[in-house]
């Protein structure tokens, strides 16, 4: 168990420890202590050892404390850095303290020209208001969002190893807001695939949790002064709202986020759709980016985009064809001469032909066995070539249904 145990990649992730764990036990990945048991001096230095060791991304260790070991700490503590510490704490806090005033200055400089003392201690509604508006600020610096999410993560380690010093303390509400500015950065603008790992961001944040005052967490849709969307649906009085937003950056950004994380869900679903859309996606954006169009002008594209993403939700109904049929039919309409030669009819026809056959044969493992696969692209041949679908787009379709076969596969396994 303790080979298992210490092994970051192992999903082994908990365990309840009577004793014999402490000498000579080395995990440099743990991250957390639960303590529900009386310990004092040497005991306890040894037990916070096991944990508060930097590992990669893991600037130190959390205690979670069940008893208030906090005066048997501070005594242990003292014991150890006046003898066998070798005279030193395993953190000076006083090295402490400048890194994180030299962290806390870059944050801050980064605010230079926006006063956020006010939205410190501000009531709920005005908190929201001053967070979006600081938002608004940071998208709107050269690379903002990039450097303050850098510079917030930094600050927020160097938080976590300061505290409790009086100086640290002394400017907890301000690192405080800078974390929700950044969660609600993250949030409103970050897609899954973009984000830190998520053990280093938890870390983090539980490691100050305690620290900074506890505040509510922002929904960033009711800070910009929106209703929260349906993300499916996208309607007419969203996008309307978002037009609307005095804030241009935070709009943007808003609106690549809810366009990005609808495109991820559609490629469980329908691979060319996605694909297609992210393609659209990625042009408005390079655009931009480039300074080719302005920000009101991306927006009105981003909007545009929702709206199609919108109505071709509604294609195989119109169609007459289910949500699979529908992916099948995409992966087989992306070739022009095949829809010329054939129509929509004889295309749906093979479209839910392709899902019978294939629902029927694949298993839960085909996509890692060669010969399940060879079997699966024979069939999608000669059903292809039964209906007369164009030669020399055969090999491409056949991969198309493959992939999107692969993709519906795993829906269908949970059915």
């Amino acid at each position: 168990m303790a080979k298992r145990y210490k092994d970051a990649k192992d999903e082994l992730k908990l365990v309840i420890v009577r004793d014999m764990w402490l000498t000579g036990f080395d995990c440099p990945s743990m991250h957390t202590m639960y303590v529900d048991k009386p310990m004092g001096g040497h005991n306890l230095m040894q037990a916070i050892a096991r944990v508060n060791r930097v590992f990669h991304d893991k600037p130190g260790g959390r205690v979670v404390d069940y008893l208030g070991l906090a005066d048997a700490l501070k005594r242990a503590l003292a014991s150890y850095t006046a003898s066998g510490g070798k005279g030193k704490a395993t953190v000076d806090q006083a090295e402490a303290i400048a890194v994180l005033l030299e962290k806390y200055e870059v944050v801050r400089d980064l605010f230079h020209g926006f006063d956020y003392a006010p939205i410190v201690k501000a009531p709920a509604v005005e908190r929201m208001t001053g967070i979006a508006q600081a938002m608004e600020f940071i998208l709107g610096l050269e690379d903002g969002k990039k450097r303050y999410l850098q510079a917030v993560t930094v600050l927020s380690k160097a938080f976590a190893l300061a505290v409790p010093h009086e100086e640290a303390l002394a400017i907890r509400d301000e690192v405080g807001l800078f974390q929700e500015i950044r969660a609600s950065l993250v949030k409103a603008t970050v897609s899954d695939s973009e984000k830190s790992p998520e053990e280093m961001e938890t870390a983090i944040r539980q490691l100050v949790s305690r620290a900074v005052s506890s505040t509510e967490v922002v929904d960033i849709f009711a800070a910009a002064g929106l209703d929260k969307p349906d993300i499916s649906i996208l309607s007419d009085e969203f996008l309307a709202e978002v037009r609307q937003l005095p804030q241009r950056n935070l709009a943007l950004e808003l609106l690549r986020k809810l366009l990005g994380d609808e495109i991820k869900t559609r490629m469980r679903k329908n691979v060319v759709q996605a694909r297609s859309f992210a393609e659209m996606l990625e042009e408005a954006i390079n655009k931009y980016q480039n300074r080719a169009i302005e920000a009101a002008e991306v927006i009105e594209e981003l909007i545009k985009l929702a709206k199609e993403m919108r109505e071709a939700q509604k294609r195989g109904e119109n169609l007459g064809l289910n949500d699979d049929e529908i992916a099948f039919y995409d992966a087989l309409e992306v070739n022009d001469s095949a829809v010329k030669l054939l129509g929509d009819d004889t295309l749906k026809l093979i479209a839910q032909e392709l899902v019978n056959s294939v629902k029927r044969s694949v298993s839960v493992d085909w996509t890692k066995r060669e010969n399940a696969r060879a079997q699966i692209r024979v069939m999608v041949k000669r059903i292809l070539k039964k209906y007369g679908y164009p030669p020399d787009m055969q090999a491409k379709a056949t991969e198309l249904v493959l992939e999107q076969a692969t993709v519906l596969c795993k829906e269908w396994s949970v059915e």
